[in-house]
């Protein structure tokens, strides 16, 4: 079965897998299961419904919600209905709310339960036209989406025809979707994707996958994002079967309660699982400890070349005495997990491989829809500490000043009501400017070193790079985070938020007083603990490289606060806004 637009997946799944559990929610500890001709009737009924409210072909349509299938439901149905869905996230701020709502000119918006309403409901009172609004969860006083399931259904006779028309005549190269970039800086853009964006870039993942219809995964990443959107779609097009976590502190069990076969994740998530993993040795004794801290410490340096009988003994020992109690936790499984968003430390891809947990690191964007590069586990064409090979069918390119280019049919149609900006990024070849700066491995892999615009000069005309910095730092495991300063001074310094977890066990093992974490990163010993654990980084860094008066804090980065992005960078911005006083402070006697 040809998959060209969105909604033929639907007949996909329908002729091909036919199975009870396609779509799953976990609601209050128990799982919700929706069968494949759940979807598809779903989906119809949902497309007949928006034709008898009256909305045109192209009609724009906001969610807000967390992943639950009545999201694919809507998804499909707008798709069948010849409309534009605009997944938007819930943990926006009421500025990007605003803006959003205004911009895109949406007719309805569906949320999800009485949380995300109120969160919206104030913007919404500000406008002079609101859309419609319609809940997902039963709200008193609020239209319901079982109000579209029931329309829907009284007027499927007269808008059948309509909808296989649709299916017989839209165009893949019509606009499927507009996605609002979360963005590190700046308002949110609109990424326009068409069908055939979204369906070359997700068939071209799901063929190197090697998970199929006998098999689930977990979905618990944003689906208003186009990454775990994408892979949602790969797992459609195999036939996997989806469930979704209750929330992301159930993620751990949530996998085992499904005995999921996998997830996608971005290196923040993995990053705390990794720290946990690390500590749960710490609480250890005698030979039980020195088992767990040479487990640990072989899996940190595994890799796909350790195939000599002596590798093979040494992890299959530490493997039945360590790593498989790690996978029991997760329901015991073998795992396929797909990092993406970010750069993600080797030591944490190592250590999960190593133990049977397979990370597989890709790369790409919003606006390529996004993958443009990727490890492939069914080739085994993988190289730890790359993003892999480019996409089949599409051309990628480093140019001159390092920036990663790329053109093929994966790149955007351009920024919605932007033109002028689309031009910035998209130039006359049709290359899309990425912004990330790269180099190849071995010819074939690409390597992201930093993004363009966030490389600065030291006052010397010394370049630093800022995140391949951060990432190194963040290998210790006393930090937890940080961000690299010094643009136009005469070093490099940086911010640094400890791993408190790890710093409260060290500071109890060599008896330190303290009375809360303010007080703790004040102690000259823990400065000098800091200190040496930079100093570690500082001497595989150049000279002009090195960092010099950190500064400890206490604090948190989050999207909440704003020192995020949704998915999860840094909006270094806002950081050195808020902490532009300590930053004055390391370099006032300069």
């Amino acid at each position: 079965m040809e998959v060209k637009r969105l909604f033929d997946l639907l007949d996909r799944l329908k002729e091909l897998y036919p199975k009870d559990d396609i779509l799953c929610r976990k609601y209050s500890g128990k799982w919700i299961k929706y069968s494949t001709d759940d979807y598809y009737q779903k989906s119809h009924t949902l497309a007949y419904a928006f034709l008898a409210l009256g909305f045109k072909p192209m009609t724009n349509v906001i969610t807000v919600c967390n992943n639950r299938p009545e999201w694919n439901f809507i998804d499909m149905g707008l798709s069948l209905a010849h409309m534009i869905h605009i997944p938007v996230y819930t943990t926006l701020s009421t500025e990007d709310y605003s803006y959003i709502f205004k911009h895109s000119e949406a007719h309805v918006i569906i949320v999800g339960g009485d949380q995300v309403y109120k969160k919206i409901h104030p913007t919404l009172k500000k406008m002079e036209n609101p859309p419609v609004i319609y809940t997902m969860d039963e709200i008193a006083g609020i239209k319901n989406l079982d109000e579209l399931f029931e329309l829907g259904a009284a007027n499927a006779e007269k808008f059948r025809g309509i909808v296989e028309e649709n299916k017989r005549n839209i165009n893949e190269d019509e606009l499927a979707t507009i996605i609002y970039t979360s963005g590190t800086t700046g308002t949110p853009k609109g990424v326009m994707l068409s069908h055939r964006n979204l369906v070359f870039n997700f068939i071209g993942h799901a063929v190197q996958q090697i998970r199929d219809h006998r098999h689930k995964m977990l979905s618990f990443l944003p689906l208003c994002h186009i990454y775990e959107r994408s892979m949602n779609y790969d797992y459609q097009y195999q036939g996997i079967s989806i469930y979704y976590a209750e929330s992301l502190a159930t993620i751990g069990s949530d996998l085992a309660d499904c005995h999921a076969d996998g997830f996608c994740a971005v290196p923040r998530v993995l990053e705390m699982m990794f720290n946990k993993l690390e500590a749960a040795g710490k609480d250890l004794t005698g030979i039980k400890k020195i088992i767990y801290r040479w487990a640990f410490s072989i899996a940190c340096r595994y890799d796909y070349t350790n195939k000599g009988l002596y590798h093979k003994f040494r992890y299959g020992l530490a493997d039945k005495l360590v790593y498989s109690k790690w996978r029991e936790k997760l329901g015991g499984k073998e795992m396929l997990v797909v990092s993406g968003g970010s750069a993600i430390q080797e030591k944490i891809i190592r250590l999960f491989t190593a133990a049977k947990l397979y990370i597989f690191e890709g790369y790409g964007m919003t606006e390529t829809s996004p993958v443009i590069a990727v490890n492939n586990p069914r080739e085994m064409i993988i190289k730890i500490g790359t993003v892999g090979k480019a996409m089949e069918g599409t051309e990628m390119k480093i140019s001159d000043d390092g920036e990663i280019l790329t053109r093929g049919p994966h790149v955007m149609l351009g920024y919605y009501k932007d033109p002028e900006y689309t031009k910035t990024v998209l130039d006359p070849d049709g290359w899309f400017h990425t912004g990330d700066i790269g180099m190849m491995v071995d010819k074939i892999f690409l390597k992201i070193t930093d993004r363009k615009k966030e490389i600065f000069k030291l006052s010397a005309g010394k370049y630093i790079a800022p995140q391949v910095i951060e990432n190194m730092l963040k290998e210790s495991s006393y930090i937890e985070n940080c961000m690299v300063v010094g643009e136009n001074q005469k070093f490099a310094s940086a911010l640094i938020i400890p791993s408190f977890n790890t710093l409260h066990f060290w500071a109890a093992k060599h008896k330190i007083q303290y009375t809360d974490n303010d007080d703790l990163i004040k102690n000259p010993e823990v400065i000098k603990k800091i200190s040496r654990e930079i100093d570690v980084v500082n001497q595989k860094l150049a000279p002009h490289e090195q960092i010099r008066r950190p500064r400890l804090i206490n604090d948190e980065w989050t999207p909440l606060n704003n020192m995020l992005s949704q998915t999860l960078k840094l909006k270094r911005m806002n950081v050195r806004k808020k902490y532009i006083d300590l930053i004055n402070d390391i370099y006032k006697h300069d």
